[in-house]
């Protein structure tokens, strides 16, 4: 299966075990370890082969390549920025943040500037994306380390809240621990140069024989490519959605570790269509790549940044000012501009709302079948 170095990584540690939960409210890690070892698996003329995937077999429909070992972990990046010499002791906020690092870097700089607040952030890799963070919240829970988590997508930050990880203050009165701001979306990318005629209508369709080998798609296990397949598993229920998943695996698609790498793909015209962001999308064309988002909405999701409070933060808090100025209308704007976002406020959409309830209590088992189905 295809994998690549994870964009914006440097040098880091952390743990790959995924998040999930138990029955009755009860907490699991799945998986372990300091780090999944995985290879990039690419073949003459692009023939269907399989990568070696510690602990397992080899991956379904795959590409062939040289072996490239990667981490996968939380890249341990630390972002400190105190305005002049350096702020008042104890005048810093330790963030979480699974937002694209160079997305936030900015936006933390300029808090910093404007109120004197240094921001110490740790940020993710993309092949992990919320999920390494996520399970760190879990490990923390009872001594909290972060005062906040900025994740660019609600699962993960919904999982942690039903997890009860999160303090006891809202972000805004009346409100709760966590909000929601902004949005991307799920995308389906194909080359510019497609003809309209060959270009997919339906995410379904992707399990059409003429779409063997042709289709490249991030590993389902994190970041919005696994809140997508579980979202839809919840609407279209359990037995259709795996009978899916079986045939996408059959049709031998391109398993990526990240959603950039998927437009990478179809960019260099391997792969002929992609399941991806908007984000990414934008990413690519700015840098030349001719890649086009399809206008297709149904079983699509939209994807909000979300970010929520750890720890107990009163009003005066710190946390809860570094809070306030990321759901702010600036920021989302800004995030507009940069391309990480589609839409801050008011936008109309064809896709679907994930049934949570669904996702959530479903969602323990539901990953192990995924792991298993699409690392075979």
């Amino acid at each position: 299966m295809g994998r690549s170095t994870p964009r914006g990584a440097g040098a880091g540690e952390g743990n790959s075990a995924e998040v999930g939960f138990g029955g009755g409210g009860g907490l699991e890690f799945i998986g372990g370890g300091d780090g999944i070892a995985a290879e990039d698996s690419r073949g003459p003329r692009g023939r269907p082969g399989t990568a070696a995937v510690p602990g397992g077999g080899g991956g379904p429909g795959g590409r062939r390549s040289r072996a490239i070992p990667i981490m996968v972990g939380i890249v341990m990046v630390v972002f400190l920025v105190l305005a002049g010499c350096g702020g008042r002791e104890g005048s810093v906020v330790t963030m979480y943040c699974s937002q694209d690092q160079p997305f936030a870097e900015g936006i933390l700089a300029d808090f910093t500037r404007e109120t004197g607040i240094g921001v110490r952030a740790v940020y993710d890799s993309e092949a992990t994306k919320t999920v390494g963070l996520a399970n760190r919240l879990l490990a923390e829970k009872a001594s909290p380390r972060a005062d906040l988590f900025w994740s660019n997508e609600e699962m993960r930050v919904r999982q942690l809240a039903r997890a009860g990880v999160f303090g006891p203050h809202a972000i805004r009165a009346g409100g709760a621990a966590w909000e929601t701001f902004g949005r991307r979306t799920r995308r389906l990318v194909v080359m510019a140069s497609m003809p309209g005629p060959d270009r997919p209508r339906s995410l379904r369709e992707l399990v059409e024989p003429r779409w063997k080998g042709r289709v490249s798609l991030a590993l389902p296990f994190f970041g919005t490519t696994s809140t997508h397949f579980h979202a839809l598993r919840a609407r279209w229920g359990r037995e259709r959605f795996e009978s899916w998943c079986r045939a996408l695996v059959a049709n031998q698609p391109f398993l990526e570790d990240g959603n950039s790498a998927v437009v990478r793909r179809v960019g260099r015209g391997e792969a002929w269509v992609g399941l991806t962001d908007s984000d990414d999308i934008r990413v690519a064309r700015a840098g030349g790549l001719s890649v086009e988002a399809l206008d297709v909405e149904e079983d699509m999701i939209a994807i909000p940044n979300a970010v929520a409070l750890v720890g107990p933060a009163p009003a005066d808090s710190l946390a809860r000012r570094l809070a306030g100025y990321l759901t702010s209308e600036a920021v989302r704007e800004r995030l507009v501009g940069a391309g990480a976002l589609d839409a801050a406020t008011g936008w109309e959409w064809g896709g679907f709302e994930p049934d949570w309830d669904v996702v959530l209590r479903d969602l323990v088992p539901a990953t192990r079948w995924m792991e298993e189905t699409f690392r075979r």
